[in-house]
């Protein structure tokens, strides 16, 4: 069932959100100083791509300078991706068999606004580590 759901993600809305992000991680690769955001970029790119069977933990060891960085990200970066999410959730749910879609892309916007101080995992993973 994921690869099915993840197959129909990727033609309605996981590729164009793969390119949003892939779009903010180039452009944030241009001043050195921003490339930890870059990275944080391309990692939630991977997971906008193919997000079915994987979920966000959150690291134990993120503090003050994971919160500071993802103040710059929501003013950098974050907002917009995170809009995006909300769009593409709003239109995905129009339909009944998109509704599972838009809520998977809803799950995605505390990630797209906040990346650093976060894990993605596969969902097995995630069980055996509470």
């Amino acid at each position: 069932m994921r690869t099915l759901l993840n197959i129909i993600w990727l033609v309605f809305a996981g590729f164009w959100l793969f390119l949003a992000y892939l779009v903010a991680g180039v452009l944030l690769c241009i001043p050195i100083i921003t490339i930890p955001w870059a990275i944080a970029s391309f990692r939630n790119a991977n997971y906008a791509l193919w997000p079915f069977g994987r979920t966000i933990v959150p690291k134990p060891d993120a503090g003050v300078g994971s919160f500071l960085g993802n103040v710059i990200w929501v003013i950098l970066a974050g907002w917009w991706l995170a809009l995006a999410h909300i769009a593409s959730g709003i239109a995905l749910c129009i339909t009944i068999i998109g509704i599972p879609l838009g809520i998977a892309d809803f799950k995605m916007v505390p990630i797209s606004l906040m990346p650093l101080g976060k894990d993605i995992v596969r969902t097995d993973d995630a069980r055996w580590a509470q």
